[in-house]
């Protein structure tokens, strides 16, 4: 095979892990294949906030080295992932996307990057994140069009896949920050059930409602790199011992059965543009008698208000140090957030924890019915302009909820920006979810449909 790097970085993650395994490709010409794609992008993406080229380099000489010894070699070998800066990165600076903690690096790496380690994965860098991981826009542009925001909070992450900078990346979600920006720059995005992936060494936002997702350019990508991050860990006490997950395998697999799907426009469908929910209306009336509509109860309609709570009264405890230490560096929108949370009262917030349980409930006979809710996982588009990172109405039932969900790049409107569809399993059923994803875009692309 030739070195070219856009040869190199245009195949699957999955591919190119095949090929490293095999030695048909050594990990240092992978990686220069996406140094190069960096250097020749990140100028006016601004994907990266930490990156250094030689030390990639070195940690993928390493790679080729440990094949070349007959040493077992783990499901990422070789393969570059970047981190979103609120992943902690032994020796690697952690700014958490605040300058109260500008210069800050971390002594030990969190679970997850322990996990990519040993898999055998390179950790080629940290990218942008909004401040401290909520809703101040952050530096980085839209790969498909820089006149647009990419997301938040995610937002480094999801531009670096979706510009070939790398194959694979991690984010974190709270409200839609992995589907959000995943659907805007059009690329694959996967935010597996609640306590499916340990967040030790990741900054906490809201304990109830923070998850680790991968970002990816197709569904096998993304179940291959969440695979990994699957597990247990003492210190979250949302995971619990499970049995090993695999996801590449059952997703890579032909459906037994044509997959059903549940249409939910859910409460906020008004918000909704036009292109987004005719391009939804469309897919559904192609589905036929593969879809049917079902209406959720009316209490779903205080999902946003709630979620919302969730998240600042725990943001006010968790970011405490923030306003105590660094008022005077924060943005006003984080400012205001954390004045808001902190004048939730107890029974207020005590009284939403329970909504997660009663809302999920509700969902049980829709997925008694199918094998996964379709849904927008945008209102639309990237919308034009960098003040805002768009808005996760789409995004916080499910993240409230727990429920695994996925984004793919099934449409766009008519000026070229990537449009989303987000596939929702029930817990526990990301597996599933995966294939059934899989599925849809396999059938998009054999039928024509999704323009």
């Amino acid at each position: 095979m030739g070195t070219d790097p856009m040869t190199m970085t245009g195949l699957s993650a999955v591919e190119a892990r095949d090929r490293m395994a095999s030695g048909a490709l050594s990990a240092v010409d992978y990686m220069r294949g996406c140094l190069d794609r960096i250097a020749a992008t990140d100028g006016e993406i601004q994907a990266f906030e930490w990156f250094d080229a030689d030390f990639a380099l070195r940690q993928a000489e390493g790679a080729d080295q440990h094949r070349k010894s007959g040493r077992p070699i783990g499901p990422l070998h070789g393969l570059p992932v970047a981190l979103k800066d609120v992943i902690d990165t032994r020796g690697i600076p952690t700014a958490n996307g605040t300058q109260v903690d500008a210069g800050r690096v971390p002594e030990h790496d969190a679970v997850i990057v322990e996990k990519l380690r040993a898999a055998g994965a390179i950790i080629i860098g940290k990218t942008v994140t909004t401040e401290l991981a909520f809703m101040h826009p952050s530096k980085t542009r839209n790969p498909v069009n820089p006149a647009h925001t990419p997301g938040g909070s995610s937002s480094g992450s999801a531009a670096a896949v979706a510009a070939g900078m790398v194959p694979l990346a991690v984010g974190t979600q709270t409200g839609g920050s992995v589907i959000r920006p995943a659907a805007y720059c059009g690329i694959t995005g996967f935010l597996p059930s609640t306590g499916s992936i340990p967040r030790t060494g990741v900054l906490t936002q809201s304990p109830t409602l923070d998850r680790l997702g991968v970002f990816a350019r197709s569904v096998e990508d993304a179940a291959m790199l969440a695979e990994v991050l699957f597990g247990h860990d003492d210190l979250d006490k949302a995971t619990a011992p499970a049995p090993f997950p695999r996801l590449l395998s059952v997703a890579s697999a032909a459906v037994p059965v044509r997959p059903q799907f549940a249409f939910v426009r859910t409460p906020y469908w008004d918000k909704a543009t036009e292109a987004c929910q005719q391009a939804l209306e469309e897919l559904v009336d192609e589905l036929g008698e593969g879809c049917f509509e079902p209406v959720l109860p009316e209490a779903f309609g205080e999902a946003a208000s709630v979620r919302e709570r969730i998240n600042l009264a725990e943001m006010a405890k968790c970011y405490h140090r923030y306003r105590r230490d660094g008022a005077d560096q924060l943005s006003l929108r984080l400012s205001e957030a954390l004045e808001r949370g902190g004048k939730v009262t107890a029974h207020d917030y005590i009284a939403a924890l329970d909504w997660p349980d009663y809302l999920y409930s509700a969902l049980d006979a829709v997925f008694q019915r199918c094998d996964a809710i379709l849904t927008p996982a945008a209102p639309g588009s990237a919308p034009k302009g960098l003040e805002s990172t768009g808005d996760p109405v789409f995004n916080g039932i499910w993240t409230l909820c727990g429920t695994p969900a996925i984004t793919l790049p099934l449409f766009a409107d008519e000026d070229g920006m990537p449009m989303g569809v987000q596939l929702v399993g029930p817990r526990g059923g990301d597996a599933r979810l995966l294939r059934t994803a899989r599925w849809l875009v396999k059938h998009i692309e054999t039928d024509g449909q999704g323009d």
